[in-house]
């Protein structure tokens, strides 16, 4: 008796153990419940409040205080901003990564796999190797759904090979002012040739299934009429995130057929945009999200917000979140520390402040339940159609071996020649001979593939030089000319003496939003010096423009030999040096009416007073 009563003792101890170690655990304490073979209404029915808020919140990784917070908080979502790589930034490495996220969330009580976003805007383009494709710009340019249907395709398939399977793109937007820095990500300012180029890249990424291993889920951005802001509304005075002045009309013929497009096409979500319509921010605009776009539309996906949106909504952070998941927001990104917030000033982790003030928001009644239970539903739903509710979450690392493989290079070097266009070709200069005794290449673009790639590339922002494998113009001339033919390369341009020819490579140093609003488009000084020093040495030269927009050229022009505008091309450079040496005959049409000076600015076709310095569509071609 005296043992079986210590025995009683020692089991009670260790189970009053046990329960102090829960209660001061911070992991929660679940009980697994497969979800396999139960349909979404079944799974909502079964959810708790905490684990629906965790569905329709998104964390950037690199903002997790730990990666545990994945299965603590039961999160629906993960992304990686722009920058927001694994070290070392490798395709395996973001393969190991995201199934170790993946394997988090299966640890909670539904095993709710992660939808995973990423900026793959013009490839996959955040990881080193990828295949680097042109941005919206140059692809409008070459007027060619199937080879964007094509490339949206390679894109989708480099990013399933690292275990991600969503992206925010294409961004349909129509871009109605150069000046606006996120020019590049438009394909075009005429709405047509937008929605064309839209429905395919859609169906591209997505594929006939979505299910498919090879398949990613698709965001039509930014909702809406992000490209018509007016200038001098948006950021510092400038025009991002600013306010697009125009009446309910002119949104539908300007800023809608895109999403329209998008969204038969069968897109899985849809991103807010940071700007306003006539004052009211779009992230918190009942009439767009809910009205317009999910009962006139009937769009069944699910929206997202853009990084920190809900936070420039005016009022405090409760009432942000309030006021976007009411008017129709689905799932919030809330990647970082709000303290970093220019509106918000309150502690604490942006993402554990989100959860809190959220929950609370749902049990005092002012976010009702059936639109809690709605969002959720329209995430789950689209997890379904990727096939993440019906087993168990598993990456093909097969794919590893396409990404940045000579297959795809070779149609994103395509796209690069489709794109080029031709503004001046003077006595037929163009094509130039492989056999020249002395070819120089000059400028600061010429041996740069950063500058190539622009922005959202690597980085947020983009940087220049070697930050991923690509081809240059530069090596792209060295592998075109005969053996006999001497290759200078002069950067400041001060080594032309002698040469048949030269080419200069000159543009924009890489940008995104915000950082790319300009007030003026001119060269830079440096770029201009290299152009009047080649000029000054009486040799024929062609000048090769990268850039994310039409520039001021007209000066430049008039002495040129000949003139491309070869947007940001991404890594196969040598698509531009095909149209310099004839292995390709120049296709591509402007998408943008092109500047005579900044005081055209802003200039579209079917303006009243249309002169601009080459009309939208214009494009030469060797005779």
């Amino acid at each position: 008796m005296r043992n079986f009563k210590i025995i009683q003792f020692i089991m009670a101890a260790y189970a009053i153990v046990f329960l102090l170690a829960a209660c001061n655990s911070t992991e929660p304490m679940v009980k697994q419940e497969s979800i396999i073979g139960k349909t979404v209404e079944e799974i909502v029915q079964i959810m708790t409040i905490d684990e629906k808020i965790g569905q329709m919140t998104q964390v950037d990784r690199r903002y997790l205080e730990d990666i545990n917070d994945i299965k603590r908080f039961y999160l629906g979502s993960l992304l990686s901003g722009g920058g927001s790589t694994p070290d070392p930034n490798t395709p395996e490495a973001w393969a190991d990564k995201l199934d170790e996220y993946q394997a988090l969330a299966s640890e909670t009580r539904l095993g709710i796999p992660l939808i995973y976003g990423v900026d793959a805007v013009h490839g996959h383009s955040n990881v080193v190797g990828a295949t680097i494709m042109p941005h919206n710009v140059g692809l409008g340019a070459t007027r060619n759904p199937d080879l964007v249907e094509e490339l949206s395709r390679i894109t989708a398939r480099e990013v399933r090979a690292t275990g991600i399977n969503w992206t925010f793109a294409p961004c349909v937007a129509n871009s109605r002012d150069e000046r606006w820095g996120r020019s590049f990500e438009s394909f075009s300012e005429d709405v047509t040739l937008v929605t064309s180029l839209s429905r395919a890249s859609v169906r591209g990424l997505q594929g006939t299934d979505l299910s498919a291993p090879d398949a990613i889920a698709a965001c039509a951005k930014h909702f809406i009429a992000d490209g018509g802001t007016t200038y001098g509304t948006g950021l510092g005075g400038l025009i991002d995130r600013g306010d697009t002045q125009i009446d309910d009309t002119t949104l539908r013929e300007l800023h809608l057929p895109p999403y329209v497009a998008s969204i038969e096409a069968g897109a899985a979500t849809i991103m807010t945009s940071f700007s306003s319509w006539n004052g009211e921010k779009c992230h918190g605009h009942a009439y767009l999200m809910n009205r317009l776009l999910k009962e006139e539309l009937g769009f069944e996906g699910f929206i997202v917000s853009d990084w920190r949106g809900i936070d420039d909504l005016p009022g405090d952070y409760k009432s942000d979140i309030i006021q976007s998941i009411t008017a129709g927001m689905d799932m919030i990104m809330v990647p970082g520390d709000i303290n970093n917030n220019i509106n918000h000033q309150q502690a604490g982790s942006s993402y554990k402040t989100f959860l809190t003030l959220f929950k609370e928001a749902v049990e005092d009644g002012d976010i009702p339940m059936e639109r809690i239970d709605d969002a959720v539903m329209r995430i789950l739903k689209v997890k379904e159609s990727m096939g993440l509710l019906n087993s168990a979450w598993h990456n093909d690392r097969a794919l590893l071996a396409t990404v940045g493989s000579a297959e795809h290079r070779e149609t994103s070097r395509q796209a690069v020649r489709e794109s080029v266009v031709m503004l001046k070709n003077e006595e037929n200069i163009l094509p130039l001979s492989k056999d020249l005794g002395k070819i120089v290449v000059a400028g600061r673009g010429a041996d740069n593939v950063g500058m190539q790639c622009g922005g959202w590339t690597i980085s947020w922002q983009g940087s220049s030089g070697d930050i991923t494998p690509g081809t240059t113009v530069l090596e792209g001339v060295q592998e075109t000319v005969s053996t006999e033919t001497e290759v200078v390369h002069s950067v400041d341009g001060s080594e032309v003496g002698g040469a048949n020819a030269v080419i200069v490579v000159v543009g924009e140093d890489p940008y995104a939003e915000m950082v790319g609003d300009r007030e003026e488009l001119f060269l830079s000084q440096e770029d201009l010096d290299v152009i009047h020093r080649v000029k000054a040495a009486d040799v024929p030269y062609i000048v090769v423009l990268l850039s994310g927009r039409p520039m001021i050229i007209t000066d430049i022009l008039e002495n040129a030999d000949a003139f491309l505008a070869a947007w940001w091309p991404g890594t196969e450079g040598n698509g531009i040096t095909d149209i310099i040496f004839g292995d390709y005959a120049p296709t591509g049409k402007l998408p943008f009416s092109w500047p005579a000076s900044m005081d055209q600015i802003p200039v579209n076709s079917g303006d009243d007073d249309y002169a601009p310095l080459f009309a939208f569509g214009y494009g030469l071609s060797f005779e």
